[in-house]
Formats: structure tokens, sequence, C-alpha cells
């Protein structure tokens, strides 16, 4: 794009960028921090780095569809220190005070991405943006819960500076994305970056210092799965992060990392995210792929169970499934029966096409009964066999036919309460919101309903 299609000058530059990972490696996230290393030679960090995740249905996507954005410029306020890089303590300002140019920092960016970047990976299509102004707020909203063409996403950024695409290029949809989100919601992880002596090696985490920190940093959250006893924070893939830390309190994340116990991480840096914000549901009754959706209704057949460990039930028609890792949380679909109402945020698969469950929020209960036995004959008093379902039973010795309304029936306890029920923390994406940020009982708080103890991260039950 050429230079006189832009605003030359500006008070602060967006930098985005996206897709230089691959699944053998790298991540975006750490090429971030090589950017922030590069440009705060010369200028200033303004607010956090961003780590701003897209669609998580997308097919295309390498892991967690995660782009980022840095903004610079001449920093004015007091700094607050957002994390260190190999020693050196790094950074950023609230304001701007001085103007800046997007071809400034071009070449500066471009060697970054250049030698970070997996251009080796056929899947990778690496691309930037350097901006003198965000695209409006719809580009973000539309790559966060749709899916975005390159020419949509680069119609939204003409005359606002600097974007390059490498290969396919696809990596300046994300890019220009990053840069377009507004938060409604917010909140902050901490990245630990491993020394690159020991990319390759398995980490070394100490999996009771993150249940330790768990308990002890309340705006934390997603850190360590309860049901499989693992630790959540550590990815199980080979790139550079040693761990992640999520909450509310970007205050609290330095602290919180200092607790855990393992290998010393080489630099670690603290991102504005908007994981764990639900900004990814769509309230429509439209199940378009690729989409994750909001949807109420009622359970319309019986929960049936499929090989694998997987739970499906019907929504009005619409299958609605629990996969086999969501684990306890699976005995709660298990519990459901006919008549229940219930609302379900999933994302809308096509082959299967099914609705893939994210949380569950159990409205109403129906009535639930069971057939005790089936009828006696009046005539000998052997019992009858029923002629399938809503027919007459029809005695096995003499013939004889005994109306459905003869049943002994009885009701059954119900096993499941009304409320909000999600996955256990390993099970859930990186957008969805944990039941502790929507306001609702968190980890160690029980509540007493019918006698039972439920917790939210245990995958039981909070009340809405």
């Amino acid at each position: 794009m050429p230079l006189s299609a832009f605003v030359r000058t500006s008070m602060v530059l967006w930098i985005g960028v996206d897709d230089t990972d691959s699944l053998r490696g790298m991540c975006t996230t750490f090429l971030a921090t090589e950017l922030v290393q590069a440009l705060t030679e010369e200028y200033d960090l303004i607010g956090y780095p961003r780590l701003v995740r897209l669609n998580p249905n997308i097919p295309w996507k390498t892991r967690g569809n995660g782009a980022v954005c840095l903004r610079i410029a001449r920093g004015r306020g007091t700094a607050r220190t957002v994390g260190f890089i190999r020693g050196r303590t790094i950074v950023s300002f609230p304001r701007q005070q001085s103007e800046a140019n997007p071809a400034d920092v071009e070449d500066s960016v471009a060697g970054v991405v250049e030698k970070w970047a997996c251009f080796e990976d056929n899947t990778t299509n690496p691309g930037f943006a350097i901006l003198s102004r965000q695209p409006g707020p719809g580009l973000y909203w539309r790559a966060v819960r749709g899916i975005v063409s390159k020419r949509h996403a680069l119609g939204c950024a003409r005359g606002l500076g600097i974007v390059k695409e490498y290969k396919n290029g696809r990596g300046v949809i994300g890019a220009l994305a990053s840069i377009a989100w507004r938060p409604r919601d917010r909140t902050y992880e901490i990245l630990a970056y491993r020394d690159p002596l020991r990319w390759g090696h398995p980490r070394v985490v100490d999996p009771q210092s993150v249940v330790e920190m768990d308990r002890g940093f309340r705006t934390t959250f997603n850190n360590y799965d309860y049901d499989s006893d693992r630790m959540v924070i550590a990815p199980r893939s080979p790139c550079p992060v040693l761990f992640g830390i999520r909450g509310d309190d970007p205050r609290e994340l330095p602290r919180a990392m200092s607790a855990i116990t393992g290998e010393v991480a080489e630099r670690a840096l603290i991102f504005e995210t908007n994981q764990g914000t639900d900004d990814h549901v769509l309230r429509t009754t439209d199940l378009n792929p690729f989409t994750t959706v909001r949807r109420a209704g009622m359970v319309s057949q019986r929960v049936r169970s499929l090989p694998g460990g997987h739970v499906v039930f019907s929504l009005d028609g619409h299958d609605v499934t629990a996969y086999e890792p969501s684990k306890r949380f699976r005995n709660i679909v298990r519990a459901l029966v006919p008549g229940d109402r219930v609302e379900v945020i999933a994302a809308v698969r096509t082959t299967p096409r099914t609705l893939n469950l994210e949380k569950l929020h159990v409205v109403s209960l129906a009535s639930d009964v069971r057939r005790l036995s089936n009828p006696l004959c009046p005539a000998c008093g052997k019992h009858a066999k029923s002629l399938g379902r809503n027919a007459p039973f029809r005695c096995v010795r003499c013939g004889g036919r005994i109306p459905r309304d003869l049943v002994r029936l009885a009701p059954v306890p119900r096993q499941v309460v009304p409320g909000w029920y999600e996955p256990p923390p390993g099970s859930r994406r990186h957008l969805s919101k944990p039941l502790k940020r929507m306001g609702l009982p968190t980890l160690g708080v029980s509540l007493q309903t019918r006698g039972a103890p439920l917790s939210s991260e245990a995958g039981m039950a909070v009340r809405s």
C-alpha cells in the first residue's frame, strides 16, 4: 500500500501481526516480545500489548487463532512495568505525546516477522499492519464471530497505513482485526517464555505450585483442571511459551507468576486480551457453520451416548454434543430428560451436523417418571408384554389386552438442578467466559441446593 494512501503522521502507531506460528513450533506472542524489544529502543509502549483471539471455529487456524497488537509512540504519564526480556525491564505508558510515522518502523517490524515467522510451514501465511488509526470495530466483531475475506479486511484499512502480506497473506486479516478491537470486556494474561536453550525439551513446571497459586490468587482463572488432575497454564505444544496465567487484575499476575516453581523464564510479558469474554458468541436462532451461538429451547429426546464417550441430546430437533474431554460435565448432560428447558452456548459443526457444547444453562426441569413394572393380567395374573410405544400391553399366557394407563409409574429424583454448568478448565476454549467471570460463585464457594454441594469449577451447577 503506497505511503501516499495514508496520513503520514499520527499520535500513536497501531501494529498488528498474525499467522506467524505453526503446529510444530513458534508463537505469535513470542514474536510480539521480539517486536517490543526492537521497537522500544526508540519508542515507548502505550498501554498493554494485546493478544486478540478470533473466531475459534475457523478451520485453517493454527491453534488458538490469536493475533497480537502493539501501540507505540513517545510515552507520557507514569510508566508501569509490563514484563521483562533477558533481564531488561519492559514498561508502558498510559498516554502518548508525540507523532510517529508508519514508514519509520516498517523495516523493523518486517525484520522481526521475517526472522521469526514459520515460513517453511505450508499453512503459515504471515501478515502485519502498521496503522495511524484503528479500522472500524465491525472488522473485529466480524472476525471473532464469523469469517472475513482478505479483500474485506484490506478495504477496512484503506488509507490508514501500511499493510504487508507474505505467501497468500491470510495473516493480514487477523493483524487488522486485532487492531480494530475496542474492548467491551477484557482480561489479562502474563505469558512466561522459555530460555531458547530449553526449546524442544520437556517443560519443568511444578503442578503443586500451580494448585497453590490457583487457590491463592482469586482473580486468576483456568489454571488447573481438577477433573483430570493436570495443570492448564502450560501448553503441550513445542512452542516457546513456558506457561500463561490469566486473570482480571494485571497487578496480581506478576505475583502469581512468581508463585510457580520450575524452570526459570527468560522473558515474560503481560497482555491485555479478549480471552474469557464470550465475544465469539452470537445471540441468534440461525445455525450457520463456523459460528458459536447462544440458543434456548427444550430437550426433545432422551440423551444418547456415542462410541468414545461422547454424549448427545436433542434441542428442539438439533443435536447438541458434549465430548469425552469434558469429563464430569457429561454427567449433567446425561441427567437431562425430554421437557427440560435449557439454554446452550455451542459451536455449529457441519460434519457431523451438531452443536459442540461450550456451556449449559438448565432453565427449568420437567418431571421424570419411570415404569416400575409391566401391568398384571387381571385374568391370569401374569405380567403383560408391551406391544410398542403408546400401544396397549398383551398377556403372553392368555392373550388378553391391558391398557397402558395401568402401568405402574414412579417419579424419579432428578440428578440436576437449574443453573449454569461448564466443562472443566482443560476443556474450555480461550474465548469462553468462565462462570466465575459471569458473577457466579467461584471455586471453593459452594451452594447447597437440594442437599448437594455445587461448585462451578468442578463442572457443577451455579445459580443463575
